[in-house]
């Protein structure tokens, strides 16, 4: 064999390897949306009791990211043809931020999500089906632990179909975020990851829900408080005729409520309320009024008639297992609200994460992070009286 023809032979290979490897590696590109869809779709069929599908995967390597589309789930025995979850668009992408800090973590920004929980689809039981297995898949799908976390026009729903009409409770426009979960910055607070939500409930109300948790703990810490405002009650009618026989002519209805857990030990309250509200309609039949009026008769004696509000204020308090509404203080409440004082149509903001902690079980970073929140508090305190003199 000639020297020329081993000199051919040797250029031959030098460029037949590099072009084998590229054509691998673009075949491997073209088949990674399938791979990943393949793999998703397997964990959500081994969810006990429940089953699931993704319609479609897109990679996006230069981001280092991937989009799921038309992700849903179900439990396995039910009737109805509404998945429990339903996920049109979630994007799933390294926060480069966190990269500069050491850290490697993902941000999920999730569009239209959808969460129903039809009532007779989850009484019914389904083998081995737990709410835990289910959260762990979802997590499971996700192979960098979740920093950030957006929803974008979500919606969060109970219906129940056995009631005439159907019962449908829902949040619309559901937007919230979530940062800073997996205590990337801010490492020395005890509750280091901030959350905000706001969204629109039936009978147009306003829905809000702000706090801080801390979910790298087992059992998470948090401080929430939650409100829906001025939404009309007319739109309660299905659930109130079907559990108590009752309809509302007009009236509007709120809920307020904080929580504050603190190493598994939980306490809050939740305050519905109710104003300028009218129960007897004009088609009702002459039981329906005659029961409507019985209704109507204690409402009257229980509400506060310089505000015309009715009101209760339920407080609970226990470990993460065995959480208790105090049945007394609920009864005192009502009569508080009707002869002693009126509940405001606000948060009543007496509920703080140090209220959590049991007798002598809090630490020293905690407590140092309960002064600096405090100071804080008290800053921000002095800077609307401020604003309030110079207005």
């Amino acid at each position: 064999m000639s020297e020329t023809t081993i000199r051919r032979g040797f250029k031959k290979k030098r460029y037949t390897v590099p072009i084998i490897i590229l054509i691998l590696l673009i075949a491997f590109r073209l088949y990674l949306p399938t791979l990943v869809k393949n793999n998703i779709n397997k964990v959500l069929a081994d969810i006990p009791g429940y089953y699931g599908q993704v319609e479609d995967v897109d990679i996006a390597l230069i981001r280092g990211a991937y989009v799921i589309n038309g992700m849903y789930l179900s439990k396995g025995t039910a009737e109805s043809q509404v998945p429990f979850l339903n996920f049109p668009k979630s994007d799933i992408s390294i926060e480069w931020k966190s990269l500069f800090k050491g850290k490697i973590v993902s941000e999920i920004i999730m569009t239209s999500p959808e969460v129903i929980y039809v009532f007779e689809d989850q009484k019914e039981e389904s083998g081995d089906a737990d709410v835990d297995d289910w959260t762990k898949a979802l997590t499971d799908i996700v192979p960098i632990d979740i920093n950030h976390f957006e929803v974008h026009d979500g919606k969060v729903a109970f219906v129940q179909l056995s009631a005439e009409p159907n019962i449908d409770l829902q949040i619309d426009k559901l937007e919230l975020t979530a940062d800073n979960l997996r205590n990337v910055v801010e490492k020395e607070r005890i509750l280091p990851s901030p959350i905000r939500a706001s969204g629109v409930s039936i009978g147009k109300g306003k829905v809000s829900l702000e706090g801080n948790m801390n979910l790298v703990k087992e059992i998470p810490d948090m401080d929430l408080s939650f409100s829906l405002e001025n939404a009309e009650a007319t739109a309660l009618n299905d659930f109130t005729n079907y559990y108590a026989g009752i309809d509302f002519d007009k009236g509007t209805f709120g809920v307020y409520s904080e929580v504050a857990i603190a190493d598994g030990h939980l306490i809050g309250y939740v305050k519905p309320l109710l104003t300028d509200t009218k129960l007897i309609g004009e088609g009702d039949g002459f039981l329906e009024i005659l029961w409507e009026g019985f209704v109507g008769f204690f409402k009257f004696i229980l509400k506060n008639q310089g505000t015309d509000t009715l009101a209760t204020k339920v407080p609970f308090e226990g470990d993460l297992n065995n959480v208790e509404a105090g049945v007394w203080p609920t009864v005192f409440n009502i009569f508080k609200n009707a002869w002693i004082k009126a509940f405001t149509g606000e948060v009543d903001d007496d509920i703080n994460f140090k209220d959590a902690f049991k007798d002598g079980e809090i630490t020293r970073e905690q407590k140092r992070e309960l002064r600096k929140k405090e100071r804080e508090e008290k800053r921000e305190q002095r800077k609307k009286e401020r604003e309030a003199k110079k207005g």
